[in-house]
């Protein structure tokens, strides 16, 4: 588990956080965006052994989520989302530090993602970079930090 004041990063421990989990993402990360009727719950990845989906906390609520898939010392944060009404007060900028602070912890030293192009300065805010040698997914920016 890891903390910062009234916020907490952690795994989903109950059918409801599942829920919750899952409602975040699909509402932020899927229908916000016009993508309805494709969000799979059952995906795979939400199952792999290295990939950890986790859910912030603010003062016992649940209000972002995020799941950190790692590879050797090389964490990918995937579905990053907080919910609407708890954007644009620094949420989003707890989660990533948490997160962060959860792959130091795991031995990375090393964040990558696929950031929407949206999100792109949010991140670069945050102190990722473009990773220009590669390329993302459709629709995405492929970002980086390295974890010093």
């Amino acid at each position: 588990m890891n903390e910062n004041m009234s916020h907490t990063l952690r795994s989903p421990e109950n059918e409801e956080e599942w829920r919750v989990y899952h409602a975040i993402r699909r509402k932020v990360l899927f229908e916000n965006r016009g993508r309805f009727g494709v969000y799979d719950e059952n995906h795979p990845d939400e199952f792999e052994k290295d990939n950890h989906p986790l859910i912030l906390f603010d003062r016992g609520a649940p209000i972002g989520v995020i799941r950190v898939d790692i590879h050797d010392r090389v964490a990918w944060f995937r579905r990053v989302a907080v919910r609407e009404d708890s954007q644009r007060a620094g949420h989003g900028r707890i989660l990533l530090s948490l997160a962060e602070a959860f792959v130091r912890e795991a031995g990375c030293d090393e964040v990558r993602s696929n950031v929407a192009a949206d999100a792109v300065g949010f991140y670069e805010r945050c102190g990722y970079s473009r990773d220009l040698s590669t390329t993302a997914e459709s629709g995405s920016v492929p970002m980086l930090k390295p974890l010093v």
